[in-house]
């Protein structure tokens, strides 16, 4: 069975600081590649082309591209089920196991620690845990603010509807983000928020949209699939999360959020390929700073000032004289 190297594992505190865990990352984990691929595998608990999850599978892929891993994953696996698929991961030898723990945290944890020489990289709301279990999210607050400046500036009735998967702390952070972004160029500006306890499902997500628009909002904000479909129906603007998603909705999409997941998998790969992977934080990776998130916005639908206020915005996070607030709290309609 191959394992990442036995006796490799050591501890070492996480720096809270965003820099200075990434420097402390780049010192550690240099690229040291074995001639033969990694053996990885990912677990979705929905399908391949959801946003969030497709972020991960491009990555993964990119690297099987490059031939620093073979590549398999499993989706639309029940929370019920994500335990067994882990261990049968685990079993097959696969040295870097890749997923999201969110609703499985207790039970993800514990299989990790049954297989000590298995790397397990997990999207996550808590901390890394000895000895394997490493953790990782979409930090993209960051470009989420930028797309709230452009729809602030952007909105003539001053109601921006918000549909969002679940009430979680990564949603939410974006959500706020967003939110701050607007009120900086537009205090007068009014959310609707929902959410619809779903991952994916773009009719429930069109359902609300439709709702929202009733109620006046003139621009969605599409945390979840459907609701720029709702968008383009109503001839009305949306925002993009996650991926870019512009080429579909012609006209429709005003700006986007973008999550990179490749910083963080490549670090990963990286470190298991050295044999010094280590139970961390990879969250940092999602910062703009390190190419994990980025701000795209189509200049035809907002106006000059407004783009131009946006991207100097850009700048200052860049060059690390602006820090977006992260608020985890659920954000609530403010009219």
């Amino acid at each position: 069975m191959a394992h990442i190297k036995q006796g490799s594992w050591h501890r070492r505190a996480f720096l809270t600081a965003a820099v200075a865990a990434t420097t402390a990352f780049g010192l550690s984990l240099q690229p040291s590649f074995a001639a033969d691929p990694i053996k990885v595998a990912a677990i979705y608990t929905v399908p391949v082309e959801q946003q969030w999850v497709s972020r991960i599978d491009k990555a993964l892929k990119a690297a099987e591209a490059r031939g620093e891993i073979t590549y398999t994953f499993s989706e639309n696996v029940a929370n019920t089920d994500y335990e067994r698929v882990m261990r049968e991961y685990a079993e097959q030898g696969m040295n870097l196991v890749v997923g999201e723990a969110f609703a499985v945290e207790r039970a993800a944890r514990k299989v990790a620690a049954e297989y000590p020489d298995t790397a397990f990289l997990m999207g996550s709301s808590f901390g890394a845990a000895k000895p394997n279990f490493s953790v990782f999210d979409n930090w993209i607050h960051e470009p989420s603010y930028l797309s709230g400046m452009i729809a602030g500036s952007t909105t003539k009735s001053n109601v921006i509807g918000m549909v969002g998967g679940y009430a979680i702390p990564e949603v939410n952070r974006l959500m706020h983000a967003f939110m701050d972004g607007a009120r900086e160029v537009n205090p007068d500006v009014k959310f609707l928020v929902t959410f619809i306890n779903s991952w994916y499902d773009p009719p429930k997500a069109k359902e609300s949209a439709f709702a929202m628009i009733d109620k006046g909002a003139d621009i969605l904000y599409a945390e979840r699939f459907g609701v720029s479909d709702a968008a383009k129906e109503k001839g009305i603007l949306a925002i993009g999360n996650v991926i870019d998603t512009a080429g579909d909705y012609p006209g429709t999409i005003l700006s986007s959020a973008l999550w990179h997941m490749e910083p963080t998998i490549d670090k990963a790969i990286a470190a298991v390929k050295a044999g010094n992977f280590e139970p961390a934080d990879y969250g940092p990776y999602s910062f703009m700073g390190y190419g994990g998130g980025s701000f795209v916005v189509d200049e035809s639908l907002a106006s000059a000032e407004a783009v131009a206020a946006a991207k100097a915005k850009e700048q200052d996070i860049l060059g690390g004289l602006f820090r977006v607030n992260v608020n985890d709290t659920e954000p609530k309609s403010t009219m």
